[in-house]
């Protein structure tokens, strides 16, 4: 995997803040008082910019592979049998709603620990593995880092009759951080894994040392907006016709920008070989109720509730907004406007930081590892330890 010092000299990136006396400001506030003091100040005041620049040579292209009309690949099992993660796979056994279930997890002890825990937590569309690059870079920083599958997610249980909340996956995960020894650490969440990390940090506010967002949905109420709603029984029968093809062009276009690399590959292949497998029409209906719980469980309303220091990482290129596609025309052209949506999170939530990323989609993490990974270890850093 390609370390920090690598692709920070193969890009140009940029830091802008919106005037020199707000970078002035901003510095010295932090320098003195820690982030989270200075995120009192207005959202306006703490916005940075990150432009990114791909360099000479590079393989980024705006085309992906033609379609050939079939959907050839790996096939893989309901719970990705088959699939290698970048780290050792661990499983932990709980009972839930009278089940027996198991959420795997990668936990990365760092080569020089700096005494904290950083908790990954991945989107709808992504698993623990997605977080690859993050895994390198945050235990080189001398972070142990914990990610997780959700329940219903990847390498996890897939039960069919479950109450998916994000109430119940934030306990879900805290039992897992308790059974390993955690009790403090700082929660990212990235699209759906954002709406689970807001929902832990009102939960277990005084075991969230720091809660960061990137690219997070549930950053407006798509029912309330006039996104219609869809019965699990039809978002059963979407999912069931689940093709690579389809994933990758809504990747291409959502996730970066309207770039694709051969990097992105493996990711459309993970997700699209749990519906050539066995296990297609549990990994379909686990994804159906998933989706109904998306749609159905805003945290929107309580953002000003956050009492934790946060810090929001969004890609401005991003469009996302949970059933989009089936809204009308006039519907579909107020969803998704992520520029807006993250400077009005950043003014709801208390004590906000907001980093944008001009020419980025809803997976900066992934499409400019070096640009994402810098602002947020220098977010982490900001924060106190003992905070």
């Amino acid at each position: 995997m390609t370390g920090l010092s690598a692709f920070i000299a193969s890009h140009s990136i940029a830091m802008t803040f919106r005037s020199p006396s707000v970078a002035a400001s901003l510095i010295a506030c932090v320098a003195a008082l820690g982030l989270g003091a200075c995120a009192s100040r207005p959202a306006t005041q703490l916005t940075t910019q990150l432009t990114t620049q791909p360099a000479p040579g590079s393989s980024v292209t705006s085309a992906v592979p033609a379609a050939n009309g079939s959907d050839n690949g790996p096939a893989y099992g309901p719970e990705l049998q088959g699939f290698e993660y970048p780290a050792p796979v661990h499983q932990f056994g709980f009972t839930s709603q009278g089940e027996a279930l198991h959420m795997a997890y990668m936990d990365i002890a760092p080569a020089h620990p700096n005494g904290r825990t950083v908790v990954l937590l991945h989107g709808k569309n992504f698993c623990g593995a997605t977080w690859g690059d993050s895994l390198e870079r945050l235990s080189a920083a001398g972070y142990r880092v914990i990610a997780p599958d959700q329940i219903g997610f990847c390498k996890s249980s897939k039960p069919q009759r479950y109450q998916f909340s994000f109430q119940q996956l934030a306990r879900n995960t805290h039992a897992l951080l308790e059974s390993i020894g955690v009790k403090n650490a700082a929660i990212v969440g990235h699209s759906t894994g954002g709406m689970l990390a807001v929902r832990y940090a009102l939960m277990y506010p005084g075991e969230t040392q720091q809660l960061v967002l990137v690219n997070p949905i549930g950053l407006e109420d798509w029912k309330v907006k006039g996104v219609p709603p869809l019965s699990v029984d039809q978002w059963y029968e979407r999912e069931l016709k689940t093709t690579a093809d389809g994933i990758r062009r809504y990747e291409q276009a959502t996730y970066y920008s309207g770039q694709w690399r051969s990097a992105f590959e493996p990711w459309v292949q993970m997700l699209a070989g749990m519906y050539r497998g066995p296990g297609k029409k549990e990994v379909a209906w686990d994804s159906a109720l998933l989706y109904d719980m998306i749609y159905t469980q805003p945290v929107f309303y309580e953002l000003g509730q956050v009492s934790v220091p946060t810090l929001l990482l969004i890609g401005q290129k991003d469009t996302t907004a949970i059933g989009k596609d089936s809204a009308p025309p006039e519907v579909r052209a107020k969803l998704g406007h992520y520029p807006e949506l993250g400077r009005a999170a950043a003014k709801a939530i208390p004590h906000a930081t907001l980093v944008e990323f001009p020419e980025l989609g809803h997976a900066p993490q992934m499409q400019d590892p070096a640009a994402f990974h810098k602002a947020l270890l220098d977010g982490l850093a900001a924060v106190p330890a003992n905070r």
